[in-house]
């Protein structure tokens, strides 16, 4: 499957789900590297600024996407543990999140997620791991 053909499955998995909720777009993916978008607007706390658990929403959906590339065909993959630390909350516009791996195993699976502003500010640093399911 070509990285265009992975993105377009990919996105028609999220339909109707959370994902397609808070307006995230996966713009690449591959094994290597999983990227996507997420706009402010409508993702927001009370105080105007991106929400802490809107970064994290998009970091374990480009990490459990990228461990789902990871673990290929006939398994799945579940998220086990996500921390983020937040650096930023920007106010408007669009983030950026990126996945890349930190350790790819038999049975677990490691990102790191780092968003960031149009403009390259470091909104959030995530780090997920995945636990890597037998066929069923």
């Amino acid at each position: 499957m070509t990285d265009m053909n992975i993105t377009e499955h990919l996105t028609a998995l999220s339909a109707g789900t959370l994902i397609e909720r808070m307006g995230i777009t996966l713009v690449s993916a591959s094994a290597d590297k999983v990227v996507g978008t997420m706009p402010v607007a409508g993702n927001t706390q009370p105080a105007g600024l991106l929400h802490g658990g809107a970064s994290v929403v998009l970091a374990e959906t480009l990490g459990s996407f990228a461990a789902q590339l990871h673990a290929g065909e006939g398994r799945s993959v579940v998220g086990i543990e996500v921390n983020a630390t937040h650096h930023h909350g920007p106010r408007d516009g669009v983030v950026t999140g990126v996945a890349t791996p930190v350790h790819r195993g038999r049975t677990t699976a490691s990102y790191e997620i780092v968003i960031e502003t149009a403009d390259g500010r470091r909104v959030c640093t995530a780090r997920l791991t995945c636990l890597v399911l037998a066929p069923q």
